[in-house]
């Protein structure tokens, strides 16, 4: 099969119909051979008996429907490990990304061997403060921390090699980070496609500002995980062990200067009146907690057996 196009999804029922036949006219046009993969984030509209209509009239649709919302990361993860086709593109339900960029992504993964080519919004038709200046901000902080150079980290319309959308693992709200997260599982062709941005025909934006913060902590914390999730002893076995070696040389200069005073005969006061004992003390007890930190995320190696466990409704 040529391309799995995945479609997460809430909410969408006016859009569903139109964006289908988008899709079917450019695969038609071009000859692919393809399947649709839907997934229904828990819609309290009727987008999932749009979708179950659309079933019903093309071989091509596969569906995927969770019982309550869980987030676009979810949907993708769910999405992908079905996918079968030799290219994977993404794209929002909204119309606002474009089916007629295709056949190009596909030949940039194809032809010029790619390994995720992400789509850049060069001119967005989204609400300056609402979404778009938070956009600038969060891709700007995403280019300096990831290395990769994207305009656009978190433009739904995406084409990927099979094989990369396989060997990543999608949880929490880490979609905004796929580029990284393939970069991280050693997928370094990365490429991008300026890519045409249409205004939302119906319905309203999903988009919240706490997701412009959540972005930031979930870019943090792949950060942290890329450098220290397998090793996380290099980071809190080193600042450990600086502590209380910092702490254990302070207390004895501290035992030190106290048995000075003693063998000259000068009155001093006793060590545990002065403050830097108890500094010294807390130095070497945060020092020993931070190692036994490292030392049991090691031993966890941050492995979870349910997290990527959902609760799915119903499959077509």
């Amino acid at each position: 099969m040529d391309i799995s196009v995945v479609i997460p999804l809430l909410d969408e029922e006016e859009s569903l119909p139109e964006l289908f036949a988008w899709i079917e006219r450019v695969m038609k046009e071009h000859s692919f051979s393809y399947e649709v993969i839907f997934v229904d984030d828990g819609s309290k509209d009727g987008s999932w008996n749009i979708i179950k209509s659309l079933k019903e009239k093309s071989d091509h649709v596969k569906a995927i429907r969770f019982r309550k919302n869980y987030g676009k990361s979810p949907a993708l993860h769910c999405a992908f490990k079905v996918a079968e086709g030799d290219v994977v593109i993404t794209m929002d339900a909204d119309l606002q990304d474009s089916p007629d960029e295709i056949p190009e992504l596909y030949r940039m993964v194809k032809k010029e061997g790619y390994d995720l080519v992400s789509g850049w919004k060069k001119k967005r038709y989204d609400p300056l403060l609402g979404k778009n200046l938070p956009s600038k901000l969060f891709n700007a902080t995403a280019r300096k921390i990831s290395g990769i150079k994207l305009h656009d980290f978190n433009c739904g319309l995406k084409a990927y090699k099979n094989a990369v959308v396989k060997h990543i693992e999608i949880y929490n709200d880490m979609h905004r980070y796929i580029p990284y997260l393939a970069k991280n599982a050693g997928f370094e062709k990365i490429g991008e496609k300026v890519v045409q941005h249409q205004a939302r025909k119906y319905g309203k934006s999903k988009f919240g500002i706490s997701r412009f913060f959540n972005g930031y902590l979930d870019l943090l914390t792949l950060w942290f995980l890329s450098r220290f999730g397998r090793k996380p002893m290099h980071l809190f076995g080193l600042l450990g062990t600086l502590m209380f070696f910092i702490g254990f040389i302070a207390i004895l200069i501290v035992g030190a200067n106290k048995l000075i005073a003693l063998q000259q005969g000068i009155a001093h006061p006793l060590v545990t009146n002065s403050p830097y004992f108890y500094i010294s003390l807390t130095m070497m007890i945060l020092g020993t907690q931070l190692f036994l930190a490292g030392f049991l995320g090691e031993i966890m190696s941050r492995n979870s057996a349910d997290r990527n466990s959902y609760q799915i409704d119903e499959k077509l």
